[in-house]
């Protein structure tokens, strides 16, 4: 059977519906993204808890929550109470006055010096009053007394390196301050860390800055029993509060039942 022939009629697109221009406020489009991941992982979403941090991060994360959790003897717990904002101000701003001199402007001091004895022009000028830094020799210079005041940095590690310093200073009368941080005593002395820096003298206008800051030195660490007796740490984390709060409320609720009962 020969196949029919189709209808003479012309066939015309059908109408299209009308469809409204204004999109639907209840519903608003959101269009996909096909890049890689992007219509899988909800937009705007913080990942960093899923991050794989490096190991040094992951160890100074976990010795904050130890200092936290476990029973801190006084001699480290008295490391986290650093001055404050304002003291540190005052402190940072006097020992930028005594910056060490740079190798350069040592030489050409030097030089200056010796061309002005050559000449006989006297006594040659004094070296200017500038920070003294490392370990050893602030030791010496506070086991000698000669140290006006002490900065501790408060985030040494190994804690064990500057651990015996406090106790050094006090028994010496000599004031100390613990300072955020190592990197800051760095920069004063042309360093990337330091761990300790101290003022042998400072000039006559200084002078009294100097001593307010050995008096609040003096009230603040080196005469304060708290530093010496008060422990730290044993701050439970928020499950372990959570849970010790239910299970108070519950004893509490116990014997409120028991004394209602003895009185009936």
């Amino acid at each position: 059977m020969a196949p029919k022939k189709g209808s003479s009629k012309a066939k015309g697109k059908a109408p299209a519906k009308a469809s409204s221009s204004k999109a639907d406020p209840l519903f608003p489009a959101k269009p996909r993204s096909f890049n890689v991941g992007g219509a899988i992982r909800p937009a705007g979403r913080d990942l960093s808890r899923f991050v794989r941090w490096p190991k040094y991060v992951r160890i100074q994360r976990q010795r904050a929550v130890l200092y936290q959790r476990l029973k801190v003897p006084p001699a480290i717990n008295q490391f986290t109470k650093a001055v404050g904002k304002n003291e540190a101000a005052n402190v940072f701003k006097l020992l930028d006055k005594y910056r060490p001199e740079t190798p350069a402007a040592k030489k050409q001091r030097q030089r200056g010096a010796a061309a002005d004895a050559a000449k006989g022009k006297g006594k040659t000028a004094n070296v200017p009053h500038q920070l003294k830094f490392g370990l050893k020799h602030v030791t010496t210079l506070v086991e000698e007394k000669k140290a006006q005041l002490v900065l501790i940095a408060c985030d040494v590690d190994p804690i064990e390196l500057v651990l015996w310093l406090p106790a050094l200073c006090r028994k010496m009368e000599v004031p100390f301050l613990i300072v955020k941080d190592k990197a800051r005593l760095g920069t004063l002395v042309h360093q990337k860390t330091s761990a300790v820096v101290a003022l042998t003298g400072v000039n006559k206008e200084d002078e009294a800055t100097l001593q307010s800051l050995r008096d609040f030195g003096m009230d603040s660490y080196n005469k304060n029993a708290d530093l010496v007796r008060k422990w730290g740490g044993g701050i439970m984390g928020l499950k372990t509060q959570a849970k010790l709060d239910k299970r108070a409320k519950a004893v509490a609720a116990e014997e409120a039942k028991k004394a209602a009962s003895l009185k009936r």
